[in-house]
């Protein structure tokens, strides 16, 4: 009886003075459960929130090691930014060119169609090239020019052949003919004109117009072109320092070179029926007075007229 009241108090054995110690119940005190982390369940939210702790600690460690570049790294942004500048430089500036093109081919179309206009309205006669002298300066054909110092003449386009075709201005000044290199020579107070007329269209003073009915096919004849001169005669322009200066016609006479060939050593050039292409210098006819502008002679068959 005794064994048995030892048995249900926990006890091995019967005799409690054999020195055995009592049995832990299975029944009275179970294992703590453990889920498939193999963490207790009662400690689950706060091992999660050490194990985030320790990441973020870990974390800002390595961003705090990592704030700056090594000098290495350094060197090699600043090489891969110069190897991408220099891709992409050219391409821009060929972009740009490209466009300053585009831009003076319409500035030449406008100019082409207004001369038509004016051919339609005065009975099919070309405008010349110069006029009389008249108030301190003289007449072109697309504007009065006062005489005086270079660079500091007065402009006015009103007079000019063309002006009421064209609304005003805004079509005379070619993109690619910048007026603010060091060697350029302004002419008048402001920018004037930047293309040429086709010299062979007008007639002397002393005879009748020239007729565009002696034009045989329109579309081979120049009426517009780019136009330029390298001025060694004019103050501040001098043998030993030549300059560029604007110019008002292209002709066909040989010792003047008066084409600009400013867009990659092409010009563009406005044609009697209004289209506008682009020509290449006449064989041997550049001004090497100015090696870094191409300024030459267009080919006689696209300015005369017979």
């Amino acid at each position: 009886m005794s064994g048995f009241t030892d048995q249900a108090r926990g006890w091995t054995t019967n005799n409690r003075s054999a020195g055995f110690q009592p049995a832990v119940s299975r029944i009275s005190n179970p294992p703590p459960h453990r889920p498939s982390n193999g963490l207790p369940t009662g400690s689950r939210r706060h091992s999660r929130l050490e194990i985030c702790a320790t990441i973020s600690l870990r974390a800002d460690a390595g961003a705090v090691g990592r704030v700056a570049f090594t000098l290495v790294e350094l060197l090699m942004v600043v090489a891969v930014i110069a190897i991408l500048a220099g891709l992409w430089l050219p391409v821009l500036s060929r972009s740009r060119q490209t466009a300053q093109r585009i831009r003076c081919a319409s500035n030449l179309r406008q100019l082409s169609l207004a001369a038509q206009m004016y051919w339609d309205d005065n009975n099919g006669n070309a405008f010349r090239y110069r006029g009389a002298a008249t108030n301190g300066g003289d007449l072109y054909w697309f504007g009065w020019l006062e005489r005086g110092p270079e660079g500091e003449r007065a402009f006015d386009p009103r007079p000019g052949a063309l002006f009421p075709y064209l609304n005003g201005r805004g079509v005379e000044v070619c993109p690619s003919l910048s007026y603010a290199l060091r060697i350029f020579k302004l002419k008048a107070t402001g920018a004037a004109y930047g293309y040429g007329y086709n010299l062979c269209l007008s007639g002397p003073m002393n005879q009748m117009p020239v007729k565009v009915s002696r034009i045989r096919v329109h579309s081979e004849t120049a009426v517009f072109a780019d136009a330029g001169q390298v001025n060694d005669f004019q103050a501040p322009a001098s043998t030993d320092h030549p300059l560029l200066e604007e110019f008002y016609y292209v002709g066909t006479n040989v010792g003047e070179a008066t084409a600009h060939f400013r867009h990659a050593r092409l010009a563009n050039v406005a044609f009697c029926d209004g289209h506008v292409g682009t020509e290449k210098p006449l064989k041997e006819s550049l001004d090497l007075r100015l090696p870094g502008q191409t300024l030459g002679r267009l080919r006689p068959e696209a300015l005369v007229v017979p």
